[in-house]
């Protein structure tokens, strides 16, 4: 797993002073370790006083799941990307 972002270190603290317990902050943060997916949960944590663990939990699987919808889609257009070259100009002969 990579290191923890800025974004997901202030996470972290958000959470540890709104007084959830530091395993429960780790493992949050250990799961939203990029700027996009903490700066999501941070907003989500704004809106509302204090949710119970279940609810953050909730909404950290939620956060991921839009992120991997994201990474799949970036990675289809590119896919398409690439065919729509071929389309257009065919292989290219090595010798040229």
């Amino acid at each position: 797993m990579k290191p923890k972002s800025p974004k997901s270190v202030e996470l972290y603290n958000l959470m540890l002073q709104r007084g959830y317990r530091e395993e429960f902050c780790d493992l949050v943060t250990k799961n939203l370790n990029t700027d996009f997916t903490a700066q999501r949960m941070i907003g989500y944590l704004y809106h509302y006083e204090h949710p119970p663990v279940e609810e953050i939990a909730d909404e950290m699987i939620s956060i991921l799941s839009d992120r991997n919808r994201i990474m799949e889609k970036k990675e289809l257009e590119a896919v398409n990307a690439r065919w729509n070259d071929f389309l257009m100009r065919g292989i290219e002969d090595e010798e040229e």
